[in-house]
This record gives structure tokens, sequence and C-alpha cells, in this order.
């Protein structure tokens, strides 16, 4: 079962019956985070698990998704940006 919820101040977000949830909230000057420069450090981060590391990539790069030059260990895992700048990493499933 999908819930989703809105509250004040533009906060919201998502979850599913088994207990997971994810929230957004909008602040207020919201600057991008750098990766890997943490001058502005990023908020959050998600890791996604994926059959395919260069196919996923591939797919979500189309989707509008950025790929920073510092690539840690590029055979093991992935890591891109969202539009807004917040970086994640695609990790191939074991």
């Amino acid at each position: 079962m999908r819930r989703r919820l809105t509250g004040a101040g533009g906060a919201g977000g998502g979850g599913h019956a088994d207990g997971l949830f994810i929230g957004f909230q909008r602040v207020d000057d919201y600057r991008a985070p750098r990766w890997p420069d943490q001058t502005v450090p990023q908020q959050l981060h998600l890791d996604f698990a994926v059959d395919d590391l260069d196919e996923a990539e591939a797919r979500l790069l189309a989707l509008g998704a950025g790929r920073p030059d510092h690539q840690p260990d590029e055979g093991r895992w992935r890591v891109l940006t969202d539009p807004a700048g917040h970086p994640f990493c695609l990790v191939v499933k074991d």
C-alpha cells in the first residue's frame, strides 16, 4: 500500500505499509551540494542496487542525471547526481 503525505511548509513524502518512508522538505535559500567538495555538503545519500552498472547509468543519464568527474571506484559503483545536484550511487546487486 502506498501513502503520500503532505505537511505544513511544503513538506511531503511517500512510503509503503512495510515502513519504508522518504520525506522531502523545501528549504529557503537552497544551495545544491557539490560532490566531492564539501563546502556545500550533501544533505542525503542513497545507493541503488542494479543488475548492470553500464545499463543503469546510461538510462539515468538519458533521464537527466549528471555524472561527476570524480568516480572513486568505477568498477564497483557509479556516482551520479540528480538534477538538483544531490549525489547518489549505483551499486551492483549481490
